[in-house]
């Protein structure tokens, strides 16, 4: 009999935190009363329960009590007032995070979080204790984290609950203090871990660290997108896994070395604590560190009950100490995944066991568990349900330990003996090399995740069909021919394209394909034929979406210009298709995608020209006239993302009746050169330049008088597309404006009723 009194005041815990932290439009009393009533109702039937009762009542009542005060004394703090008026403030604190590069089209910020110490604004002083997020320009780059700083800025209200304002820096830092030597050494080792791995290849070189520390600055977002789409997120950040294998490892050494006893209990905290200073001590790696401490709990002596009681002793934990965690995703995420393996991954592995080795059925087991608890909830961040989560993570698992445990070696050993160090992190770089691999091809799979609703009944609907599984999957497990076909089912959901019904609509001409923060789009030109304009940063997306619609022959294929997000996906666009014609931009850069560009058309047969400027081209249904770049724009630049930009390739397309502008990542100047150029131009729908950055010419974009507007953008990108000042207006003057990131794939359609669009 399992005791469940610790994960009952964990749930209470995080009922408590909801309650407040959440914002609903109902004041907390109104989810606590029900829960309270039914408290007392069990205490005075069952006695025995009633100490239970009264504890769980207390643990609820204590954390809505903690986040109440917190929020008070956020508001009232003497930072966010200054902040609500905007105040322009001179600050001392300290920097409690690294800094990370925000890309914009016109430069780079850099943000960071501070917790500010003393505050100086509207004439007075206050010692405070208030963390902010900072954004300021590169100078603040080379910070390191437990950097005592001074500075001023203009202190704005920031959306985060967590943090009391946002600090608009003005000033350089002023270093008042550099960092203690813990943090300095924990920098120290960062360092040398992304130092082992430098010689290899981009994505290997971008994980490694992901893995050991949590540290994804280089991680791309086609890598992280294909992480994403097959359930491997996980492995990218700070994980309740990171800190099992790496205290796990050390135990190992420690055992080997004779340690025993209350001294190993000693070394798993100092592993730990160690973990929480090299991963950084911010919300998401306390949790990480909680999680993992209940894997080192279920991997001892009557493991899976005293990781049940730590899983609840760690939640209650948690909520105390941050109560804004109760409405995090990752917390969340987190702890379902941890629970599922706890309590649905022993039983399945059992029933596998029955016709399986143990070792084959406990892999199998552990990562459905943990993924099917958490379905529900992807399904309300991601509007998804993926499909291939489970053989990913299954094929990827045996090579994560291996590659944690050598990339800490390739760090901790490079600190004394570079040379060696490199050899480990030569090592770690092969094993990621496979998890790459995995994590890559599962998402070019045609059916990789499947689109799910995120309204009441798709969801309410989806937990029940969840809940049901978990209860059912031991008894079909079990027997041989069921179990093998429940697998196999699997496979064969992933790797078959099912039709979609309705899609694509029988009068599409032109479709923004949902490539994720790029461009893909498709031009209908007759039966099965196209003009494919930009292939999006990855294969995947773009090769799931002609082949929905079913495009066997591209009759010209255009790249506006070479960056990897209109470019990284070009493979598509010539896997098992006939390609024609290429037109690219006349400005032969940046390099890479030149190349890759070069390289592909080159195998098909296909040289690629410039874009002939001011041409008219007929071609089935569609005629295209190139309006952008002019024909003596250089052809070599300077390397910088708004050069490129601004010399994409910007197409007017003619097709059924109606005019279709293509603006690739246009910037101003050419928006204002083709304003010249092509005065009194009217489109029917438009494509909104450079996913809706907010470098735009407004009264261009309003002149072009689109009945239709589509954003091509990527779900939480890092870039802040699209930007409200470009919508905004476009909204106001009454033009509907779609975006692919909230509405997916978008097909423009011409039937009986003219000019109207279709979602996907």
């Amino acid at each position: 009999m399992r005791d469940l009194r610790l994960p009952l005041l964990g749930a209470c815990a995080w009922v408590g935190g909801l309650a407040v932290e959440a914002h609903l439009p109902i004041p907390p009393w109104v989810l606590i009363l029900p829960v309270a009533v039914g408290a007392t109702i069990t205490a005075a039937c069952r006695p025995r329960l009633r100490a239970t009762v009264v504890a769980a009542l207390a643990v609820l009542l204590t954390v809505v009590a903690v986040a109440g005060l917190r929020t008070a004394q956020m508001r009232h703090d003497p930072v966010a007032q200054l902040a609500r008026r905007g105040a322009v403030a001179d600050v001392v604190g300290v920097v409690t995070s690294d800094a990370r590069t925000v890309v914009e089209a016109h430069g780079t910020q850099q943000l960071l979080r501070v917790q500010i110490r003393r505050v100086t604004g509207r004439g007075q002083a206050y010692a405070v204790r208030a963390p902010v997020i900072l954004l300021g320009d590169d100078a603040w780059a080379g910070v390191r984290l437990g950097t005592s700083i001074t500075t001023s800025g203009r202190l704005v209200a920031a959306d985060d609950s967590d943090v009391a304002a946002l600090l608009l820096a003005q000033t350089e830092p002023q270093v008042v203090a550099p960092p203690s030597a813990w943090w300095s050494a924990s920098s120290r080792l960062r360092a040398q871990i992304r130092a082992s791995v430098a010689g290899r290849p981009a994505a290997e070189r971008a994980i490694v660290p992901a893995l050991v520390d949590g540290d994804e600055s280089d991680v791309d977002d086609a890598l992280a997108d294909s992480f994403r789409a097959t359930g491997l997120t996980h492995l990218l950040a700070v994980s309740g896994t990171n800190l099992t294998l790496v205290v796990g490892f050390l135990l190992l050494v420690a055992r080997w070395a004779g340690v025993r006893g209350r001294w190993l209990t000693v070394v798993a905290a100092s592993g730990i604590g160690g973990f929480v200073l090299l991963a950084r001590s911010e919300p998401s790696v306390l949790r990480a560190a909680a999680m993992g401490a209940v894997g080192l709990l279920a991997m001892g002596h009557n493991g899976r009950s005293r990781a049940l009681r730590g899983l609840g002793a760690a939640v209650v934990g948690l909520m105390l100490l941050d109560p804004v965690l109760a409405v995090s995703p990752g917390f969340a995420l987190s702890v379902l995944a941890t629970a599922g393996i706890l309590l649905l991954a022993p039983a399945w592995r059992d029933a596998l066991g029955r016709w399986l080795p143990r070792w084959l059925a406990e892999a199998i087991a552990v990562p459905a568990a943990a993924q099917l608890a958490c379905t529900p909830l992807i399904a309300v961040i991601s509007g998804q349900v993926s499909v291939v989560a489970v053989p990913a993570n299954l094929l990827a698992e045996p090579a994560v330990g291996p590659a944690t445990v050598l990339g800490l070696l390739g760090g901790l050993v490079g600190l004394v003996w570079p040379g060696l160090g490199r050899c480990f992190g030569w090592l770690a770089s092969w094993c990621v090399a496979w998890i790459v691999a995995v994590a890559r091809h599962a998402a070019a799979l045609p059916t990789a995740a499947l689109d799910w609703g995120t309204g009441v009944i798709a969801l309410t609907v989806l937990t029940v069909l969840t809940v049901a599984a978990g209860l059912c999957a031991p008894r079909l497990l079990r027997h041989r021919g069921v179990g093998a076909a429940c697998c196999l089912s699997v496979v064969v959901a992933s790797v078959v394209r099912w039709p979609t019904p309705g899609w694509p609509p029988a009068d599409w001409v032109y479709v923004v394909c949902d490539v994720g923060q790029g461009d893909g789009t498709v031009l209908r030109v007759g039966p099965h034929t196209a003009v494919v304009v930009d292939a999006g940063p990855d294969p995947g997306p773009m090769d799931a979406c002609l082949d929905r619609l079913q495009v066997r022959r591209v009759a010209l294929f255009v790249l506006t210009h070479f960056h990897a997000d209109h470019v990284d996906g070009v493979g598509a666009v010539f896997d098992g298709r006939q390609v024609d014609r290429v037109w690219t931009t006349r400005l032969q850069d940046p390099p890479d995608g030149v190349a890759l560009l070069q390289h592909t058309a080159r195998s098909a047969g296909v040289a690629p020209v410039p874009a002939p400027y001011g041409a008219s081209v007929r071609i089935g249904e569609v005629t295209l006239q190139v309006l952008w770049p002019l024909p003596d724009s250089p052809t070599e630049g300077p390397g910088d993302g708004s050069t490129a930009n601004g010399a994409s390739v910007v197409l007017l397309a003619l097709t059924h009746g109606i005019r279709i502008l293509l603006t690739g990542d246009v910037e101003p100047d050419g928006q204002e050169e083709i304003a010249r150029t092509v005065p009194g131009l009217a489109v029917d729908v438009l494509k909104i330049p450079h996913h809706g950055s907010r470098y735009q010419d407004e009264g261009w974009l309003l002149g072009l008088r689109p009945r239709l507007a589509i954003a091509s953008v990527g779900a939480d990108n890092d870039y802040g597309h699209p930007a409200a000042s470009t919508l905004g207006p476009l909204t106001a003057a009454g033009i509907p404006v779609l975006r692919t990131d909230r509405d997916g794939t978008v097909a423009v359609t011409v039937g009986a009723n003219g000019l109207g669009y279709a979602t996907r």
